[in-house]
């Protein structure tokens, strides 16, 4: 199973839509980008609209996630996308942004495995959907989830992702197999494996090393920026060959439409598509010295030609 990973600002809706549409089928599943206990109103209209089961038709299927500890907060809002028809929810033990690390949210709760098995003794029998955890190998030492398996094992998890990299290190350094792995193999819940998986060989270095290590398939590879640096990655694993660079351009322009048509002003416009430019372009016949140029256009109309002139020729 390939599973979208969560990434604040890029994988919402309008991304999964527009993927979906370009790539129907590419991607299994998604984990929505979490939703704060700690951002208004528990459970409104306003914190779940990215997960709207009516506004998700058509999208990549999604699994919503949640971030936060407070115990009853967590409940209300596991039940309200229960409510939405949502049979699992994902906990994010994983984020490794400083701020929400410092509140022992995300990643920050890794070094308190005492706080982590209150959370599930509090909410696993609670709430209506099953719950499944993304998890990084520690926050700050990548040996913490050696004290946190034994405690995922005594809950009914749906699944456990795990990122091989700690908190600390955010985005950087390489991902961790060994320790990875390591954990896996204690975990009792299906394994996800998470990070760095941006070629099809790394998928398969992965997947074959785990099967070497375990004697079982991985339950999913969750992928996030390889997705967004290559949308075609997905079809490359599965062995669904095609014009890539066509296939790329398409979604491009689908991405781009759907960007124009759901934000209302030019400037978060432009914003918002510069911001996927920096990530999209290495996978098309643009040279770096021109993608970077583009980045620096101010107006969304030279901005559209630059991208249409680049890479449909337009």
């Amino acid at each position: 199973m390939l599973i979208l990973a969560p990434m604040q600002g890029l994988t919402e809706l309008m991304f999964r839509r527009a993927y979906n549409q370009c790539f129907p089928g590419a991607l299994d599943s998604s984990v929505a980008p979490f939703v704060s206990l700690t951002h208004g109103n528990c459970g409104g209209r306003e914190q779940l609209e990215d997960i709207l089961p009516e506004r998700n038709e058509g999208s990549i299927p999604v699994i919503p996630q949640i971030l936060g500890h407070e115990l009853e907060e967590f409940v209300r809002m596991a039940d309200c996308m229960g409510d939405l028809g949502y049979t699992e929810v994902n906990w994010n033990i994983g984020c490794p942004m400083r701020r929400i690390a410092a509140k022992h949210r995300g990643s920050g709760i890794l070094p308190h495995p005492d706080e982590i098995r209150e959370v599930l003794d509090y909410v696993v029998p609670r709430i209506k959907p099953r719950l499944s955890v993304k998890m990084r190998l520690g926050h700050r030492s990548a040996d913490e989830i050696f004290d946190i398996i034994p405690i995922l094992n005594d809950y009914p998890l749906a699944s456990v992702t795990i990122h091989g990299r700690s908190g600390k290190q955010q985005y950087g350094g390489s991902v961790d197999k060994e320790r990875v792995f390591k954990a896996a193999s204690m975990l009792k819940a299906p394994f996800i494996y998470n990070g760095d998986i941006c070629t099809a060989g790394q998928w398969s270095v992965v997947s074959g090393r785990w099967s070497a290590t375990s004697g079982k398939t991985l339950a999913g590879v969750m992928i996030g920026r390889g997705v967004l640096y290559d949308p075609t990655l997905p079809l490359k694993i599965k062995g669904i060959e095609g014009d890539y660079t066509e296939m790329t351009r398409q979604f491009v322009t689908t991405l781009y439409d759907a960007i124009e048509r759901d934000y209302p002003h030019d400037i978060p416009r432009l914003r918002k598509m510069k911001e996927y430019w920096c990530l999209v372009y290495k996978s098309l016949p643009v040279s770096e010295s021109a993608a970077r140029a583009m980045l620096r256009l101010q107006e969304i109309k030279d901005f559209r030609k630059a991208v249409d002139k680049a890479i449909i020729g337009n």
